[in-house]
């Protein structure tokens, strides 16, 4: 039985075609049958391309392959340089102020001559004498030097005098009194220098101080004002 297939060149039979028996086969068996079939196709295949003019006519109807090369990328355009900027516009220069032609002063007329008064008369100096100068006012007199209470000499001694309130209520104290004696032994300026604490005993300090005659106090032969510091005691008798 033929298989229907055309006989291949050199006398190559082509491998039988299964039969419609071959459908009782077991599965091993009908794909054992299939591989064989596909096996004898290749070998057919291969023993045709063995021919010189089957090969030439089948690498004549092979497909032309055709790569695609990308065209080269365009140039980056390069910018133009920015424009150059705006010259200013030069400003007119103003125009030239105008030049003012003064007319000419008119000429003064000469002035007219005045003589000039006569000099007056030098007036009549009379010599009037000064008055006389006042007298020098007299020097002051020397300040009264102060002394010590040991350089002084009594006309009528100091006789302190206790207040008899002050007695009973127990006062004593010391009281210094400066006293300023003129030029004739009297007590011209008292002043409280120190006090006792108790008024009573400062009034009748003064008192004695007042009441007391000094012997004129003398440099070389004159006698002299003079300050002297007097302490005064006012103690109880115990």
């Amino acid at each position: 039985m033929s298989s229907g297939l055309p006989p291949l060149p050199n006398g190559v039979a082509p491998p039988p075609l299964p039969t419609a028996s071959s459908e009782g086969l077991m599965p091993g068996a009908r794909r054992g049958l299939v591989l064989g079939v596909l096996a004898a196709h290749v070998a057919g295949g291969w023993g045709l391309l063995q021919i010189d003019s089957v090969r030439e006519a089948v690498q004549a109807a092979a497909p032309i392959m055709v790569d695609l090369i990308a065209p080269p990328a365009p140039p980056v355009p390069i910018p133009p340089p920015p424009p150059p900027p705006p010259r200013p516009l030069l400003k007119k220069p103003p125009p030239p102020a105008p030049i003012l032609v003064s007319e000419p002063a008119p000429t003064p007329e000469p002035p007219v001559f005045v003589a000039p008064p006569p000099p007056p008369e030098p007036p009549v100096i009379v010599a009037v004498e000064p008055p006389p100068a006042p007298p020098a006012p007299p020097a002051p007199p020397p300040q009264p030097r102060t002394v010590a209470i040991t350089q002084v000499e009594y006309l009528t001694p100091p006789n302190l005098v206790y207040p008899t309130a002050s007695k009973r209520l127990n006062e004593s104290g010391r009281v210094h009194v400066r006293v300023l004696v003129d030029d004739q032994g009297l007590p011209r300026q008292m002043l409280l220098q120190r006090s006792s604490g108790f008024s009573r005993l400062d009034d009748a300090a003064l008192a004695t101080v007042k009441a007391t005659r000094f012997k004129p106090y003398t440099e070389n032969g004159v006698a002299q004002p003079f300050w002297v510091v007097m302490p005064l005691v006012f103690e109880m008798e115990r």
